[in-house]
């Protein structure tokens, strides 16, 4: 039906084409907490919000903040451009809706985890963070350097962008997620702009030169996000199995759970277990000619997951 082939169609756009990408759409500002809430709001009012010029009043920012609004709401797939015009996505309506929305203000944890595996596997629109959490596999490194991988990341795939873009990006990229280990005070006051960094995916040292983006246990990723990956992975695919090893490491041009996730392999087993366990009619891990690997055991639309763990109470709540 529609509605189905236009929740495929977002999901397809997990995958990196190096002819649909994008650098340096943020005008240089890394995601605020209140600004999806407000530009997704906005453009549920007025759908020309984002090209009209009463923006700056009614957004309350400057004209430069109103394209990095548009820019991140695109990014975390909680609005589409489509037929010329701006319009919010299933998924944008169910979490930020002002009338029935389960999440506007980005008070529950679940969200971000959520925003942030979107923002990720969204080559198009924001292709660092997908070079990023998908192809960047270093544990240890400097702004530098990372700027350097994500330059020849873009020499590899001939594609054309100016080297103050490209280090604009992953500096953006970095102080949107990385939480100084050197003044916990100040690293708080910074994520009351940059929620991102609430989830631990990268660190900064004390004095700010290195940064840590291991592979951990994760104890705190919402097992509810987790499925969705997994349902929205293989639905893009177009499989109803997949070896447990495809999930932890890509070897094409599709997002990982275990990079985006930033996951160790026994973590990555354990919550597919989990699922199991959880939502046992809807996954299951099974080992097949020696290779284990995760089953969808019937047809699910990824956002049901979400859907029951916002309308749950204890159980479902526990396991996020």
């Amino acid at each position: 039906n529609c509605k189905t082939y236009f929740t495929s169609i977002l999901w397809k756009s997990m995958k990196f084409n190096p002819k649909k990408i994008s650098f340096g759409r943020h005008e240089t500002f890394p995601l605020r907490y209140s600004w999806l809430t407000k530009g997704f709001q906005a453009l549920i009012s007025n759908q020309n919000i984002f090209s009209s010029d009463e923006a700056t009043v009614e957004l309350g920012v400057g004209k430069n903040m109103v394209k990095s609004i548009r820019f991140w709401l695109l990014a975390c797939k909680m609005v589409k451009y489509s037929n010329s015009k701006y319009e919010p996505t299933e998924l944008g309506s169910l979490i930020f809706d002002a009338k029935g929305g389960v999440d506007p203000y980005l008070e529950d944890e679940v969200t971000l985890w959520l925003i942030h595996w979107l923002i990720s596997t969204n080559p198009k629109n924001a292709t660092a963070w997908f070079w990023f959490f998908n192809r960047f596999h270093k544990p240890e490194f400097m702004a530098d350097e990372s700027s350097a991988a994500l330059i020849e990341f873009a020499n590899q795939n001939n594609i054309k962008s100016s080297l103050t873009i490209l280090k604009g990006d992953t500096g953006i990229l970095l102080r949107m997620y990385s939480r100084s280990t050197g003044n916990t005070r100040t690293s708080l006051e910074e994520a009351l702009d940059s929620p991102l960094s609430l989830l631990g995916l990268i660190t900064q040292a004390p004095g700010g030169r290195n940064y840590f983006s291991y592979p951990e246990e994760r104890a705190d990723l919402p097992l509810c996000v987790f499925g969705f990956a997994v349902l929205q992975l293989l639905e893009t695919l177009e499989k109803k199995d997949l070896p447990i090893g495809d999930l932890m490491y890509s070897k094409t041009d599709f997002p990982s759970l275990g990079a985006v996730f930033r996951l160790t392999e026994n973590s990555l087993i354990s919550k597919l277990e989990q699922l199991g366990q959880i939502y046992g009619d809807i996954f299951a891990v099974r080992e097949t000619a020696g290779i284990h690997q995760v089953y969808v055991l019937k047809t699910t639309d990824p956002l049901n997951i979400l859907k029951q763990y916002y309308n749950s109470e204890d159980q479902l709540k526990n396991a996020a």
